[in-house]
């Protein structure tokens, strides 16, 4: 009974989010502000990430792969599509639904228990659509760019990591790079990025939205919308793998 009343509660929500805006100076504003700060302040550790899961990547695949029946060129060929198709879209999706999720949750949590979004309304903001369609719609343009970076900086991590390990040459790792490539998984990928955008935004803003108490509920509902997020995720690329990948 819960799991449908959030379902409803949140679909309502939605409803208030995508309302038609009162004055569009104002969300244009708080867009970019919520770029600068749920976008610009992720670039870094996706880039750190990235780099270290294309060497380890790179790494594993050569120690799976020692058997001479197999060419060294598939060393390059299974980090590029491993970095395409799940960790730079799915897997970044997780980590990000941890950093930018909770930081919304508890944005918009601290200003429902201070009674900051109580005098929005007073005031005759939709505060629903002022707080929440910003973020929605920085998070969702933000995301395809991140997973194009953490493709990059990842297959860079495997080019510098697999020679210095001494596991594959810099030519054989290139040659996998270029080996059937399906420009295909690009597309697949960026629709992921865009509905885990969505999620990532608007399922941590739901739980901010609607926290009630103080400092520690707040806490909670960060980590409820974590949790709830990554389910989502997974559970959404599962549809979606099934539905684009068949």
């Amino acid at each position: 009974m819960g799991f449908f009343f959030h379902i409803g509660r949140y679909f309502a929500l939605l409803k208030r989010v995508f309302a038609k805006p009162e004055k569009h100076k104002m969300y244009f504003r708080q867009l970019f502000h919520e770029i600068d700060s749920l976008g610009v302040n992720s670039v870094w550790i996706v880039v750190i990430i990235s780099v270290f899961i294309g060497g380890i990547m790179t790494i594993q695949f050569a120690y799976s792969m020692s058997n001479p029946i197999y060419p060294r060129d598939l060393i390059g060929f299974g980090t590029r599509d491993t970095l395409i198709l799940e960790f730079s879209s799915t897997m970044l999706a997780l980590i990000m639904a941890g950093k930018m999720g909770s930081n919304i949750t508890s944005e918009i949590g601290t200003m429902r228990v201070t009674e900051q979004i109580d005098s929005l309304e007073i005031m005759g903001v939709n505060s629903a659509s002022y707080l929440i369609l910003p973020k929605i719609v920085a998070v969702v343009l933000i995301f395809p760019f991140l997973f194009i970076m953490s493709v990059f900086f990842g297959i860079l991590g495997g080019l510098f990591t697999g020679p210095l390990a001494g596991v594959v040459t810099v030519p054989e790792f290139i040659q996998g790079l270029k080996f059937a490539f399906v420009p295909y998984y690009i597309t697949f990928s960026i629709i992921k990025s865009l509905v885990f955008g969505f999620l990532v935004a608007s399922v941590p803003a739901y739980f901010g939205y609607y926290v009630q108490g103080g400092a520690l509920e707040v806490g909670k509902a960060s980590t409820k919308a974590v949790v709830n997020t990554n389910i989502l995720v997974l559970f959404f690329d599962l549809i979606l793998t099934r539905l684009l990948l068949t």
